[in-house]
């Protein structure tokens, strides 16, 4: 006969279900199921073995269940898919049953609601957690901390990180990195001030997060700052640092930077190869793109799909056609890969850049996505290009007849009849955004000075110096105007102040002659801004790099690095 201490062991050894059967064979045979450490033992068994349905019944097998039984069935559907299960053992159990939550109990129900995205049960559980006395349980504060951010409710998360008594560096980190998910990244960074300030430290979680919020918002400086303190912490060795330090130089548009950290890295994996290469995809230099992809392919690491996305966005901001139907066959010829609508995206994109509007309605026709409004949305776009109406027009039908229309390709389509001089086809579409009320997606600048991040909406006058800017914006006018600039239109839409005007306005009143001005744009770059910022670039002697929603454009002395093919 067996005894307890040796069933638990076998129990803590046990590497498969069939063993695990066996086992629970002798302990139903010798009477220990009624032994709590060993039900439990069990039940955790079975989940670790993906046994959600075994749990389940073992668990009602279980007379009186302890708190350590709850817990172990409600952490077990809070992990699985079926999160909404854990929920429901949690209302057994405080409903009815003998045994009382404690703070495992509570986080691994918060868990369950974070996936379920279930706030009024988070707000009822918060009060639960309160009366039960673990409202500054560092463990359970942090997942009231991630639960509140998975649904929006940021006020909330903020409450519950202050009023905690004792904040650990995962509860940063989980802080972090909610800010992060929520799009807030000025708050991320925000956030390591105050680390700073109390002394916390930091490590290779907090670094990844605050390197990735600095690569969405292009903080550059202080990006430089926190490699430096990757550098003197010893973190740089860690892949997972050393990627998202290439991820922010590269997305932040220091590229040389990005590459000279890729070169120093003693372990690469997919991921570093795939920074790189979409780092010089985005910046449109394609042909450096497959220069990396041959030399990843050398050191025998496999392409994914992230490295085929860099590949081909590479090729279509570089007009490399024929080499991008090449990496666009090697996807599934030679990787045994499936290109997915991103990858056809590119491929509509390669193809509309380039002026062959045909070929790039039959890659969208001989898809699998013939009804993606991705692929005829990046159709239009290239429409707007080519100033072609017709397919233009045929690219709004069927959007239309898909039911997806929105504002911004409405406008797409008015600018393509402005370009053909179809006054009332313009008319017309903007009289459809008027009168269904449709509104475009705001456009935002962000631009890094002395560590501090200032962002711009259109016609912007919120900023402190907002005199100061728009003189020299005024200014600016002037200058480019003398080396040829012009505006695209006397519409109301171009004798607007765009938020990378301003942006660039302020990076020149702030920064020292001859330091290079980054700024961060959320939407594609209109003509008259990029016809403006070049000329601008000339005549202040100034390189400025714009990174908008489609690629980066670096501007020196009057030219574009996308040479006007964006």
């Amino acid at each position: 006969m067996s005894s307890a201490f040796t069933i638990l062991s076998l129990l803590n050894k046990c590497n498969n279900v069939d063993a695990l059967c066996r086992i629970h064979a002798q302990i139903i045979t010798n009477g220990y199921f009624t032994i709590p450490t060993i039900s439990n033992k069990l039940l955790n068994s079975y989940a670790l073995f993906d046994s959600p349905l075994s749990c389940q019944i073992l668990f009602h097998q279980i007379k009186n269940p302890l708190t350590a039984h709850w817990n172990s069935i409600i952490k077990t559907f809070s992990q699985g898919p079926n999160a909404q299960r854990a929920i429901q053992y949690y209302n057994h159990m405080v409903s009815g049953a003998s045994s009382h939550p404690d703070s495992i109990t509570f986080s691994f129900v918060l868990k369950a609601c974070e996936k379920m995205k279930a706030s009024s049960k988070c707000e009822e559980i918060h009060g639960s957690i309160i009366r039960s006395g673990f409202g500054l349980d560092s463990v359970v504060c942090t997942c009231l901390i991630r639960l509140y951010a998975a649904y929006g409710g940021l006020d909330c998360m903020r409450k519950v990180f202050d009023e905690m008594p004792v904040r650990d560096l995962v509860t940063w980190n989980s802080m972090i990195s909610c800010y992060n998910q929520q799009g807030l990244h000025y708050n991320a960074l925000k956030l390591f001030d105050e680390m700073k300030s109390v002394g916390v430290g930091f490590d290779g979680f907090s670094l990844v997060s605050l390197l990735s919020a600095c690569a969405h918002v292009g903080g550059l400086n202080i990006g430089v700052k926190l490699h430096e303190l990757g550098i003197e912490k010893g973190l740089m060795d860690n892949v997972f640092v050393g990627n998202a330090v290439i991820d922010m130089y590269a997305k932040c548009g220091s590229l040389s930077k990005a590459v000279c950290v890729f070169d120093g890295m003693k372990k690469r994996d997919v991921f570093s190869w795939n920074s790189i290469i979409v780092g010089h995809g985005v910046h449109g230099f394609g042909d450096k793109a497959i220069s990396f992809f041959k030399k990843m392919l050398i050191a025998g690491v496999k392409p994914d799909s992230v490295t085929f996305l860099g590949l081909l966005c590479g090729c279509s901001h570089q007009g490399l056609l024929d080499e991008g139907v090449i990496c666009f066959d090697l996807i599934s010829s030679k990787f045994g890969l499936k290109p997915d609508v991103k990858h056809y995206g590119c491929m509509v994109d390669l193809f509309g850049r380039a002026g062959k509007l045909n070929e790039a309605l039959k890659v969208i026709e001989n898809s699998a996505f013939s009804n993606s409004i991705i692929l005829w949305r990046t159709f239009l776009a290239s429409c707007k290009i080519h100033r072609d109406v017709r397919n233009g027009e045929k690219a709004m039908g069927k959007l239309n007849e898909l039911g997806t229309l929105n504002a911004g390709d409405y406008v797409l389509l008015a600018r393509i009849y402005a370009d053909a001089r179809d006054l009332q086809g313009v008319v017309r579409m903007r009289k459809t955004i008027k009168y269904q009320g449709l509104t475009t997606a705001p456009s935002g600048s962000w631009i890094e000075i002395d560590e501090e991040i200032h962002k711009f909406v259109v016609n912007d006058r919120s900023h402190l110096d907002s005199e100061e800017i728009y003189q020299k914006l005024e200014e600016m006018v002037n200058e480019a105007t003398v080396v040829g600039y012009v505006r695209a239109s006397t519409n109301a839409e171009f004798d607007s102040s765009h938020s990378e005007k301003l942006a660039l306005a302020l990076g020149l009143l702030r920064t020292a002659a001859g330091v290079c001005v980054r700024i961060v744009n959320n939407l594609r770059v209109c003509n008259d801004c990029h016809s403006f910022i070049k000329c601008v670039s000339k005549a202040y002697d100034r390189d400025v790099v714009v990174r908008d929603r489609v690629r980066f454009h670096h501007f020196t002395n009057g030219l574009c690095s996308c040479k006007d093919y964006w």
